[in-house]
């Protein structure tokens, strides 16, 4: 039976996958006629619309529009830290005890406030580790109850299950929160598996990433890896 890579976007190579899978993918439309599609002996990567005979879809008409371009996520904007004042000028001779106590009181101030902005730049970020390590540690936990459900087909019927079998729904159905989708099915070492793709338009290290949780049903043993940087991950996860 064939194997298929897509390009998502067709930009990244995703696969490989059964027939069957790519047949789903269609028709959920996470895949479209333009999706470029490449399997063993194809030669160069073509639109699915050439292999619609071969897969058994009805050929697809032609779209009509460019799908537009995606947008990257702008950069957060610079932290404005206050600057250190000038030196203040020594007090003129004869300046009242109260004068002098109030131009100490401001310096003290405005040290004290450059010292606070300092230390916020330093613990902002910190912060924003912290709380996309939180989401991603989140997303993973999601995704172990359907991996004991993979676990326990395979176990069952002695094969890998896909989107769309009793008991598994649609990419799309499993989205919550963090979770943008998830694509159960078989991946290139013959392993059962899911791979999951992070939602989070707001965070940049995740949004539009993957997770993958690779299911070896003879040692019946999991393995997690990922495209997000591995200080965000669960220390399982990283490479």
């Amino acid at each position: 039976m064939s194997q298929w890579f897509y390009a998502e976007g067709n930009r990244e190579r995703r696969g490989p996958l059964p027939s069957e899978n790519i047949v789903e993918l269609h028709r959920s439309g996470r895949i479209d006629a333009d999706t470029l599609l490449w399997r063993d002996g194809a030669g160069d990567w073509r639109p699915l619309r050439d292999f619609a005979a071969e897969l058994g879809i009805a050929p697809p008409a032609a779209a009509d529009t460019d799908a537009p371009a995606s947008v990257a996520p702008l950069p957060p904007p610079l932290q404005q830290v206050p600057r250190y004042p000038a030196a203040a000028a020594p007090p003129k001779q004869g300046l009242s005890g109260c004068a002098i106590a109030a131009i100490i009181g401001a310096i003290v101030a405005v040290i004290g406030l450059a010292i606070l902005a300092i230390l916020a730049a330093i613990a902002l970020p910190a912060y924003k580790d912290y709380q996309q390590r939180a989401r991603a540690s989140m997303v993973y936990t999601q995704l172990q109850p359907l991996s004991s459900d993979i676990a326990g087909f395979a176990a069952a019927n002695e094969r890998c299950p896909v989107n769309g079998e009793d008991g598994f729904g649609s990419p799309e159905s499993y989205a919550s929160g963090n979770l943008g989708s998830v694509r159960v099915g078989r991946f290139e070492d013959g392993h059962c598996g899911l791979e999951a793709q992070f939602n989070s338009p707001h965070e940049p290290a995740l949004h539009g990433k993957t997770l993958w949780l690779d299911y070896d049903m003879r040692a019946a043993t999991w393995e997690c890896s990922s495209d997000v940087d591995d200080k965000y991950l669960p220390a399982n996860c990283r490479g």
